[in-house]
């Protein structure tokens, strides 16, 4: 293990900029928190560097995975630094004195598409990326497209709504949707008021590409126009609508429970 005492380091200075552009395209990304970094060990395996606060290694969580990193890892990949160095690489205002720094996963786009995916069409709100990630791990999707324009899927912020989501999905960034429906053996379904049959009274097939879009735009044209299902989620009109996030969540486990998907 090495032990980093000043800012100035050259190997700290390293991680300071690489915190300003963490999960950006072609960046490395940081999980922050027992709880991701435990989930990316169980999942994903030893990540590039491991990086502790000095004054919490009395903890029984950090202290057990210090242990399973130093199993795995060169111990000059274990950083022990001290809390409020640490401080400078998190982006939350009371962190748990561990952070992880790992390579994204950059998954092939298979030739065809036969499992029912989740496409983001330019949704750009973190919170809702990470949340929406949660909820396909959730429902038992495993492949999420993002079209350019979305957060990035390995952003702090969208980590820290995945929830470890990130680990048990095949994430895609800055895909060519409309390019994409070429790909579909499945039914391309988006969510609009336009021309559209109510969520409930819809027959929704065991499998299909839903398409969720940009907050205040929705599905881009050129989406709706290729869709072979439409469905709308009515609400009460004290709302103008609903989050992109819970449009999700009501989507897909709708199709589970017509489908009888455990």
């Amino acid at each position: 293990m090495k032990h980093i005492a000043s800012r100035d380091n050259p190997q700290f200075k390293q991680l300071q900029r690489l915190a300003q552009h963490a999960g950006r395209r072609g960046e490395r990304a940081i999980l922050e928190g027992v709880h991701l970094c435990q989930s990316w060990r169980s999942l994903a395996g030893a990540p590039a560097l491991a990086v502790f606060a000095e004054e919490r290694l009395d903890r029984p969580e950090l202290v057990e995975l210090l242990r399973g990193v130093s199993d795995t890892m060169a111990a000059r990949d274990i950083l022990i630094v001290p809390a409020t160095l640490l401080k400078h690489l998190e982006t939350v205002e009371t962190g748990q004195g561990v952070i992880f720094v790992v390579d994204p996963p950059v998954p092939t786009l298979p030739e065809q598409l036969d499992e029912s995916t989740v496409w983001l069409d330019r949704v750009q709100d973190p919170g809702n990326v990470g949340t929406i990630l949660r909820v396909c791990a959730a429902a038992g999707v495993g492949r999420v497209l993002l079209s350019t324009g979305c957060a990035a899927a390995w952003s702090p912020k969208v980590l820290r709504g995945g929830q470890g989501a990130h680990f048990a999905l095949k994430v895609h960034e800055h895909v060519d949707l409309l390019a994409s429906v070429e790909r579909l053996d499945v039914p391309l379904a988006v969510t609009t008021l336009d021309q559209a049959e109510d969520l409930y009274s819809t027959a929704l097939p065991p499998a299909c590409a839903w398409v969720f879009g940009h907050e205040g735009q929705g599905v881009s044209a050129e989406l709706q126009a290729r869709a072979k299902l439409r469905v709308r989620i009515d609400h009460s009109p004290k709302v103008e609508s609903l989050n992109v996030g819970i449009a999700t969540a009501l989507c897909l486990f709708e199709q589970r429970r017509q489908n009888g998907l455990r």
